[in-house]
């Protein structure tokens, strides 16, 4: 169950099994948030248990919409079946538009240790679903820092006052932070007007209007007036800071297939089962 407190709703994360057997936390694209326009699926790794990430994610579609991946520890390689590779370690991300269709893999380079992770599903608009597929892929020291007082931002899409991130999505205006938050000290941000915001704490602990929001959940913030004002717990607070212009389109989701209509899926499908899935060449842009 998810509470619900002033203008704070929390909802705790829930294990589920994706890929080949790999335990995921889901926030997002659960029974209790099925989506979050523009937002469709939020999901955490953290495990040092190889058996909970060891048999990856193997070969599968995506159509309709962009995913965003970015690891805090750990080595993932991406495959696809247009020829990319790419490597993504600490510290990394990789924004794919899937678009018209993307085939692809995202399997463990390593046997043990701690793997660390999130994965983000962002609804592209009716008009954008059937574009060419892109990749932006960068390494770590791509994303600019911000170093306060109080915290440290890494602008990870979009903006942060006058940063920009090297990735920024046109399309649904996207502002994705790492903030970590020092023992005791706010993170004070005012949210974008009109954009659905969410919050997902992954270290320590944080206070949002006399709330408390726990390690591993997810917090609807700024529906009333935009302001975010977290103050981190004793042991500081680390967390994700999530913004997106809600599309408001009727969805019609099955699987790895996100679109409008009943028959957009069924046209998605058939592509896939006639092997006429992609149709056109995505390349990788990476760091200079």
């Amino acid at each position: 169950m998810d509470n619900v407190v002033n203008s704070v709703r929390i909802i705790p994360a829930i294990a589920v099994p994706e890929g080949a057997g790999v335990t995921v936390h889901r926030t997002i694209g659960t029974p209790v948030l099925r989506e979050y326009d523009p937002f469709l699926l939020f999901d955490h790794i953290s495990s040092d248990n190889p058996a909970d990430y060891i048999a990856g994610f193997p070969s599968h579609p995506h159509r309709g919409f962009s995913t965003f991946t970015y690891m805090i520890d750990g080595h993932m390689e991406h495959q696809d079946s247009m020829g990319n590779r790419g490597d993504l370690g600490p510290g990394s991300a990789q924004w794919m538009k899937a678009a018209s269709g993307v085939i692809h893999s995202e399997m463990p380079k390593q046997k043990d240790g701690l793997m660390r992770g999130f994965q983000l599903w962002i609804n592209l608009p009716a008009a954008h679903k059937m574009d060419q597929p892109e990749y932006q892929e960068y390494a770590a020291d791509a994303f600019p820092v911000i170093n306060t007082a109080d915290y440290s931002l890494k602008v990870l899409i979009g903006r942060f006052k006058d940063t920009v991130a090297p990735i920024v999505d046109s399309l649904t205006e996207v502002n994705h932070y790492d903030v970590q938050v020092h023992p005791g000290m706010h993170f004070q941000h005012r949210l974008p007007t009109g954009n659905n915001n969410f919050i997902y704490v992954f270290e320590g602990s944080g206070q949002l209007d006399e709330q408390q929001i726990p390690k591993h959940s997810l917090a609807i913030v700024g529906a009333d007036n935009g302001e975010l004002d977290l103050t981190a717990g004793k042991q500081g607070a680390r967390l994700l800071v999530i913004s997106g212009k809600p599309l408001h389109e009727a969805v019609a989701r099955y699987g790895p297939f996100v679109m409008n209509t009943r028959e957009q899926l069924d046209q998605a499908m058939s592509d896939f089962q006639s092997n006429h899935f992609v149709r056109d060449r995505a390349w990788i842009k990476r760091n200079p």
